[in-house]
């Protein structure tokens, strides 16, 4: 039996397990992927206190790895598909076996969000991808249209462009949502277009992308984009969804976010959240590190006190 078990090694994780195990609390982390989350396919996180430049998202989330690795962090490569409550236990069931332990932190993060018109799943890593920083060297030489109007839709139509690809952001509204020195950044770029009013509507091709539809909700028209000589991709940036599946029953979510107390503790005792699960405003890698500190921080107190 672990003291603690942790869901999930994004940053808030893995930031909640350096504090666990640095207190000598027997940590078990649960990560059937690879640790970093979303940001470890992050190309840059220059707002991330005491980054270097040219460190990458997963240059960064590899050193939080080894470093909770070096304080005893016990990581297990499976997925959690439950989490139980017997008695003061928690009983976290995978696809691999059978935990517990008194506390559990959960720090699952988000996903992106899929538009589902025809033809997006048929052409996932064939045309259509959700990662520029995964994918975007495929298309450095080609004709990238880039789908929502936010941050993330714009800071990854800039990295595109800076690779060399002519860039269209197909934005639904007259305004991006992005902040405004990002937005002015498109708005400027020489490789960048912005397609005002506009959306996706269908991909086509026969083993690869080589067509797709585009409408103009304010004229009304449909038009087709052909594939030329060069590369065609899509980038789809419309959102993202809380990984929480295996939580509902067990906790009362709020379109998928999971409420917390100011020691990030859930409404079910023991049981914690971090990160891009949580209810809240703003959500950075910062602000995930800070969620998973926090909850690590009550477990080892709780414990030291009171266990």
């Amino acid at each position: 039996m672990n003291n603690v078990i942790i869901i999930g090694g994004g940053p808030a994780g893995l930031t909640a397990a350096i504090y666990t195990s640095r207190a000598n609390v027997k940590t078990l982390l649960l990560e059937p992927e690879l640790e970093g989350g979303q940001a470890a396919l992050t190309l840059s996180l220059e707002n991330y206190p005491g980054s270097v430049k040219g460190d990458s998202g997963m240059d960064i989330a590899m050193r939080m790895r080894e470093q909770a690795v070096s304080f005893g962090t016990e990581i297990v490569k499976e997925r959690v598909e439950s989490v139980e409550v017997d008695g003061d236990e928690k009983v976290v069931k995978t696809d691999g076996g059978e935990y517990r332990a008194k506390y559990v932190i959960v720090c699952t993060g988000s996903k992106p969000n899929t538009l589902g018109v025809p033809g997006e799943e048929k052409f996932v890593s064939r045309g259509v991808s959700y990662c520029a920083t995964c994918d975007g060297a495929f298309y450095q030489n080609g004709d990238v249209y880039v789908i929502g109007g936010g941050n993330s839709a714009v800071e990854e139509a800039l990295y595109l462009a800076n690779l060399g690809a002519k860039v269209h952001i197909v934005h639904r509204r007259s305004e991006l949502r992005a902040e405004g020195f990002l937005a002015d950044q498109a708005k400027n770029h020489e490789n960048i277009e912005i397609l005002w009013n506009t959306e996706l509507k269908e991909l086509w091709g026969e083993k690869a992308l080589e067509n797709l539809v585009l409408y103009n909700n304010k004229t009304d028209e449909r038009f087709v984009i052909e594939k030329k000589n060069r590369p065609l991709g899509v980038f789809i940036y419309v959102g993202i969804k809380p990984q929480t599946e295996f939580l509902e029953g067990l906790l009362d979510l709020n379109k998928g976010q999971v409420p917390v107390d100011k020691h990030q503790m859930t409404a079910v005792d023991g049981i914690y959240a971090a990160g891009d699960i949580v209810d809240k405003d703003f959500k950075q890698v910062v602000t995930a590190c800070s969620d998973g500190c926090i909850a690590a921080m009550d477990v080892a107190r709780r414990i030291t006190q009171y266990d």
